[in-house]
Parts: C-alpha cells; sequence; structure tokens
C-alpha cells in the first residue's frame, strides 16, 4: 500500500473516531454538571490572568466559537466529562477541544514527520506502512502518558501536604470555626494543589451540592486514598456525632506514618532498584558505544533479509527492546 494513501486513511478515520465520540454517549447527571462548573470556573480564572499579560498562541487558536461549541457539546457526553476531570487531576489548562485537537494532531502528525523524516534521511525503513502504524500508536499514547505523568506529579504533591493540611483544619476546629470556615483557611494558607482542590470544593457548596458530595466529588477527583480516609471519617462523624479535632488528628497521624514507612522501603531497596535501571540501560548504552566506536557495527541489522519491507534486524531488535521493558 502506498504510505501516502495510509496516512490519509490514518487521518480519516481520527476525524471519524472524533465525530463518532462527541456525537455519541448520554447526558451528565445535574451533580456532575456543578462539578464541571466549579472545575471550569477555576480553570477560566487561571486562563484570564494569563489572558491578562497577553494573549497566548493557544487562545488565538482554540478561543473561537467553534471551540467553545465543540466543548459544550463534549461536556455533555460521558466520555467528555472524564475527559475534564482528567484534566482537571493533571491541573492542564485546557479545554475538551482542545485538548481532543491536541490528540488528532498527534495522531496524524506522527505518521507525517516520519515518513518525511525518512524521505529526507533515504531510509525505506521509515516509509514501511508498519512504521507509519507504529507512529501513530505513539501518537495516540504521547499525549495520554503525558496527562497521566502530571496526575501522578499532582497526587504526589497532594499526598505529602495533606497530613498537615489536616491537622491545619483540626487546629481551626478547635479554635471554633466551622468546617467550611476551616476549609476557607486551607485555602488561603496552603498551596496548590490542596488550594486549588479544596477551593472547588467551596464552589460546589456555594453552586448548591451538599457538601458530602462535594467532599465525595474531591475524592473521585484527586484518587487519593488517604483523602478517602479523611473523607469517609467526615461524612461518619457528621451522621453519628464526636470530636471531628481528634478525628482528623488520628488521620493525620496514621497518614505521617504511612510516608514513614514508605520512604524507609525505598531506602531499604534502593540498591536493587538502581540495578535494575543499570540492567535494563546497559544493551542501549553498549548499542551507543558500539556507534560511535565502530559506525559500521550495526549496519547489518538494518539490511537484507526484510519482512514486508521490515529488515529483520529491527524485528529483533523491537522484540528485544519489548522483552526488556517487560522484564525492567
Amino acid at each position: 500500500m502506498d504510505p501516502a494513501v495510509l496516512v490519509a486513511i490514518l487521518a480519516a478515520a481520527a476525524v471519524l473516531l472524533l465525530f463518532f465520540g462527541i456525537f455519541g454517549g448520554r447526558r451528565v447527571s445535574p451533580t456532575e454538571r456543578i462539578e464541571q462548573v466549579a472545575v471550569a470556573a477555576t480553570q477560566a480564572r487561571t486562563r484570564d490572568t494569563k489572558a491578562s499579560q497577553g494573549k497566548s498562541l493557544r487562545s488565538r487558536l482554540f478561543g473561537g466559537r467553534a471551540a467553545a461549541g465543540v466543548d459544550r457539546v463534549v461536556e455533555q457526553r460521558d466520555w467528555g466529562s472524564n475527559m475534564a476531570r482528567e484534566l482537571a487531576r493533571a491541573d492542564l489548562q485546557l479545554r475538551p477541544s482542545e485538548y481532543l485537537a491536541i490528540r488528532v494532531a498527534a495522531i496524524v502528525g506522527a505518521p507525517i514527520i516520519v515518513f518525511l523524516l525518512g524521505a529526507v534521511l533515504k531510509m525505506s525503513t521509515l516509509s514501511n506502512p508498519i512504521a507509519l502504524l507504529v507512529a501513530g500508536i505513539l501518537g495516540w499514547w504521547i499525549p495520554r502518558f503525558y496527562v497521566n505523568r502530571r496526575k501522578a506529579k499532582r497526587l504526589q504533591a497532594f499526598n505529602d501536604h495533606l497530613a498537615d493540611t489536616i491537622t491545619l483544619v483540626a487546629n481551626a476546629l478547635r479554635a471554633g470555626a466551622s468546617f467550611l470556615q476551616a476549609i476557607e483557611l486551607v485555602v488561603r494558607e496552603t498551596q496548590p494543589p490542596i488550594s486549588t482542590e479544596f477551593n472547588r470544593v467551596i464552589r460546589e457548596v456555594n453552586l448548591g451540592l451538599p457538601f458530602e458530595q462535594a467532599l465525595a466529588n474531591m475524592v473521585r477527583r484527586v484518587r487519593s486514598d488517604d483523602l478517602e480516609l479523611m473523607a469517609t471519617a467526615i461524612s461518619i462523624q457528621h451522621q453519628v456525632g464526636g470530636n471531628l479535632a481528634e478525628i482528623l488528628d488520628s488521620i493525620a497521624f496514621t497518614i505521617r506514618e504511612r510516608i514513614r514507612i514508605i520512604g524507609e522501603i525505598r531506602t531499604l531497596t534502593a540498591q536493587q532498584r538502581m540495578s535494575g535501571y543499570v540492567v535494563a540501560g546497559l544493551p542501549i548504552g553498549l548499542v551507543a558505544i558500539l556507534t560511535v566506536i565502530a559506525p559500521g557495527f550495526m549496519e547489518p541489522m538494518f539490511g537484507d533479509p526484510t519482512v514486508a519491507g521490515i529488515p529483520v534486524g529491527v524485528i529483533i531488535l523491537g522484540i528485544g527492546a519489548i522483552m526488556m521493558a517487560i522484564g525492567f
């Protein structure tokens, strides 16, 4: 098959999947709509702050009415609300339409870049349909990998400061403040992502959502086991009563002990983990050194014989890379 035809097919498939996703699915519930409004308000405030310093390229590209219409349609779908929640978890100031445009551009653009690179370097392997398909898969995977990476880093930062935040809430309750006043104190005295998430709780409560439901939404956004423990304890205390400050102190102590134990485990296993990095990186480093010392040493891996236009050596290297990743 002509590589140009394959690239056109991939582009058409990406566009069809995009429109199928936009106009398929169910509508979100009122509770989810309140959560979306609260999240969108926080993101809009950040975008307005950046816009006051100068209009960015992203705002010029995606600031039209068409993008706003796509946002409205996407947010009414189940997968669209999940996408907005994932962007909020990663603390990315992107609208769903912008994220969709980035993913479609990556899916279509990666094969085109690989094809052009193969033409410039005169490497027929890069113009192979299988290589273009792999590039398209990488284009689909890289934006999601970046979002998941941002989510993991933000969750780690949230968990690292959660114990101190719970202690701050407990002290505010002992001083006579209500729980909502304690949450407002957290928003004023802490840094993101703690302040951002608790500010969304206040926004949802102000929009008419029950406090327990607002806490449940925050747990669903953050997906922290420690935060879920805190939210569960608060919900139970609201139902059966008790000294909430003492309960929160116990939870903060439990979280600190858990963090301490995790730190000890990482210290005890540091040598073994470093050995894993060395063993996994040794073949790659060896290939790089051989390429520098003897430039023609690896050339037989990229020559004949071939399978479906791909050199057998490249297939062997790919299988070896997959097995190394599994072993790592």
